[in-house]
């Protein structure tokens, strides 16, 4: 069995849900070298999340924040936590509502992934800064 591990820092993105497949591909290329295996992705912040839907229609990822935002509004009365903010406790509950890694299977050096599916990084903060992922590959080998 083979495993490559990378840890990449994404910019800054602006609040929403953002497809970034490609940036997780491009940060391990060492997933070529698979036949069958699995690739974790997983976030070290817990105001921002992970998840995977639709990549082709942009007004699936603007629906998505609509309905996060009615589902967890701002400037609950009933919310302690607001340190950084009346978005600080919201993100938080966001983010423990989608999770903090996806798993994708490999097949043959790629992603098995869904024709319409991507990666989101789900960003649940006004100013949540850059983002760090450890992504994690591991399975049989092309030559094995």
């Amino acid at each position: 069995m083979k495993m490559f591990q990378q840890i990449i820092e994404l910019p800054e993105k602006r609040r929403g849900f953002h497809l970034i497949t490609g940036e997780v591909l491009r940060a391990l290329p060492a997933i070529g070298e698979l036949k069958t295996g699995m690739c974790q992705v997983f976030i070290q912040h817990t105001s921002a999340s992970l998840t995977i839907n639709e990549n082709a229609d942009p007004t699936v990822r603007k629906d998505f924040e609509t309905w996060f935002n009615k589902a967890v509004p701002e400037n609950d009365q009933d919310f302690l936590h607001n340190d950084e903010g009346s978005d600080d406790m919201p993100a938080h509950l966001k983010a423990a509502l989608l999770g903090s890694s996806v798993m994708i299977p490999i097949r043959n050096g790629r992603f098995a992934l869904g024709t319409w599916q991507g990666i989101y990084l789900c960003e649940h903060r006004n100013y949540g800064g850059s983002r760090r992922l450890v992504i994690t590959a591991w399975g049989e080998g092309l030559s094995d």
